[in-house]
């Protein structure tokens, strides 16, 4: 008698999942992120990096770049650092300007699905605030797009 309970108890949690799998997810739920989903900042060679010790901003030219980047969070909507913002003057050009370095809060967000890659998530914004002196013509918070 207990052998069949537990079949019979085996049998209605095997219907059981096989209906909830066979139910289709909303359109919405494929857009939306998974709360455990790991999101990745793309560097210039197109390779997802997880807080990146150093992350190149000039790709053309290498001439802005972060360094000494210490992580705080790194979560699946947003990710904060602590470090450097080494700059170029490119004074009188780049080619023989000085580069300087500016302590920076760096934080990344706006997380979208990478066009291309099925399942990869990567931060598609990048806000630096500068916490003290910055390079000259620079406001004190710069937001941009990343690429991707």
């Amino acid at each position: 008698m207990r052998a069949h309970k537990a079949k019979a108890a085996l049998l209605v949690c095997a219907g059981v999942a096989l209906a909830a799998a066979a139910v289709p997810a909303p359109a919405s739920a494929s857009s939306e992120q998974p709360a455990q989903t790991r999101v990745a900042a793309i560097d210039c060679t197109g390779q997802p990096q997880v807080r990146p010790g150093d992350f190149m901003l000039a790709c053309g030219d290498g001439n802005n770049v972060l360094q000494s980047l210490r992580w705080s969070q790194w979560q699946p909507q947003s990710a904060a650092a602590e470090g450097n913002d080494l700059v170029n003057d490119c004074q009188p050009d780049c080619a023989d300007g000085h580069f300087h370095s500016y302590r920076v809060h760096v934080r990344l967000d706006n997380p979208q699905l990478r066009p291309g890659h099925p399942g990869q998530w990567q931060y598609t914004r990048l806000t630096l605030t500068y916490a003290g002196d910055r390079p000259a013509d620079t406001p004190r918070v710069v937001a941009s797009k990343l690429w991707s």
